[in-house]
């Protein structure tokens, strides 16, 4: 068979099968479900290059094959996902606009991923240190945002209305998919910070359980 196997790229896999599942889940009209598939695909990612940098011996080609297909996975589960997601929240409420939103994050997440992959190998050609900061924000911050968005539904919709959470909800994909390819630094998370990232994301699980 062809491809690389071993452990370092599990994690890797068993985001973009949450993703798949939560796409059924968006397509069966089960938005809660599916942003709990979209909250452990950003799980799955957060510690995927952790464990891959555990296997020392990896070579350059495992590398690479690492860098790409965890883009390629990036792709589908925090721009596609979300892209449907979106659509499927609020195209009753203005089509053209859930469109272009859901466009606007899969294209600024290809652009992103595309170049952060061409640079990223160039980095690691004259160094092997870990990098220290993103440059704009990572794609995987959409497993956090929209979550955190959708638990504030119930809230919006009895205080305004569906139609201005739907709107709400599609403003802020569009404007994610443009802080995707905007030129600015993101301090990479230590692992105080990932701790508080994870406690986090299961108070945003816990709100969304019981309210």
């Amino acid at each position: 068979m062809i491809g690389f196997y071993s452990y370092t790229v599990v994690l890797t896999y068993l985001s973009a099968i949450s993703s798949v599942i939560g796409m059924t889940f968006v397509m069966d009209s089960n938005i809660k479900a599916a942003i709990f598939c979209l909250m452990f695909s950003g799980a799955f990612d957060l510690f995927d290059g952790k464990v891959a940098r555990t296997k020392k011996d990896r070579t350059d080609d495992e590398k690479t094959f690492g860098i790409q297909i965890d883009s390629l996975c990036d792709i589908v589960c925090f721009c596609m996902f979300p892209a449907m997601i979106n659509f499927h929240i609020s195209c009753n409420t203005n089509r053209v606009y859930s469109v272009i939103a859901s466009s606007a994050i899969v294209v600024s997440g290809i652009i992103r991923l595309g170049y952060f992959n061409v640079m990223e190998q160039n980095r690691q050609k004259s160094t092997s240190a870990n990098r220290k900061s993103y440059q704009g924000l990572p794609v995987t911050s959409v497993a956090v945002i929209l979550p955190l968005v959708y638990l504030c539904k119930k809230l919006i919709v009895n205080t305004f209305s569906v139609s201005v959470f739907n709107m709400t909800f599609t403003t802020i994909v569009l404007m994610v998919a443009l802080f995707f390819i905007l030129d600015f630094k993101v301090k990479k998370p230590n692992n105080k910070e990932v701790i508080f990232m994870m406690l986090f994301a299961l108070l945003i699980i816990l709100g969304l359980v019981f309210l």
